[in-house]
């Protein structure tokens, strides 16, 4: 959504939940950013702690595993999430962290999210003034019923197949998937028959989304087919949401491998392609 169309919900008789969802690789703290300023009303939401499970046993699952059902429902309620108001969400500017909230709640059942496009940075451009500090008091207690399901998800398996029997995206800058870098991870390299597909190519130079036409013809050049089977991955199943994202604006449904690279490499059996 636009933050015209945002503005017009603020005003109006069904006032969405905001959640700022500011997080990078690497920092800064999202939180300190939130605390220099956020859109009026929104409510900071933790990525690692309230979008993430804890790691499994040596390191399955990747660095940002699915939450449980009830961690996240838990984490939800905290946050003033209800099933029977529209949740938004945003991060600094090109969605690639807000995504990570957009599919988790969609993924457990909320039936009203959408990702302000642009972020807090297409706040900021329209001249609207951001509140700052923290919120004295946290939010009402939501009413957040987390119902896992209603997006499909792949495993290590699943995404290996995809790979041989459709189009693996896979979300990282280009030097990550060629295996020439690796600044997160301790293996190099990408799912052998994964195509390579910088998540951030998803975006204009301000952060937003580029058109459903441009998306579709982005996605057809590299391989992706009307009808085909379509799985997408990153590091850790942050930017590949973004990536699924891109993919449903341009009408196209595909799978999110969460696990992801940091859980692809736990098991030294399964293959490693560079280049």
């Amino acid at each position: 959504m636009s933050v015209d169309e945002l503005l017009g919900e603020l005003n109006g008789p069904r006032f969405p939940r905001l959640l700022d969802v500011r997080w990078k690789l690497g920092g800064p703290p999202g939180r300190a950013v939130y605390a220099e300023g956020h859109i009026p009303g929104a409510i900071f939401v933790d990525l690692d702690g309230d979008l993430a499970g804890p790691p499994g046993p040596g390191g399955a699952g990747g660095r940002h595993p699915l939450p449980p059902a009830a961690a996240f429902q838990s984490a939800m309620r905290a946050l003033g999430v209800r099933d029977d108001q529209p949740v938004v969400v945003y991060d600094g500017a090109d969605s690639t962290a807000a995504a990570r909230a957009w599919w988790l709640l969609r993924y457990f059942g909320h039936p009203s999210v959408r990702v302000l496009d642009g972020g807090f940075r297409a706040w900021q451009l329209a001249g609207l003034t951001p509140e700052a500090g923290l919120p004295a008091e946290p939010p009402a207690p939501g009413t957040f019923t987390a119902k896992p399901g209603h997006l499909p998800l792949l495993d290590a398996d699943g995404a290996l197949a995809v790979a041989r029997d459709g189009v693996l995206l896979d979300a990282r800058a280009a030097e990550r998937y060629r295996g020439e870098v690796e600044p997160a991870d301790p293996v190099a390299g990408h799912i052998p028959g994964a195509v390579s597909a910088p998540t951030l190519v998803n975006v204009n130079t301000d952060g937003t989304f580029r058109e459903a036409g441009t998306l579709a013809e982005r996605f057809a050049g590299l391989g992706v087919a009307a009808g085909g089977v379509v799985g997408a991955y990153c590091g850790s199943g942050v930017t590949a949401a973004h990536e699924v994202l891109a993919l449903a604006l341009a009408g196209i449904p595909a799978a999110l491998y969460a696990g992801s690279w940091s859980d692809w490499i736990t098991d030294p059996a399964r293959p490693v392609a560079t280049g």
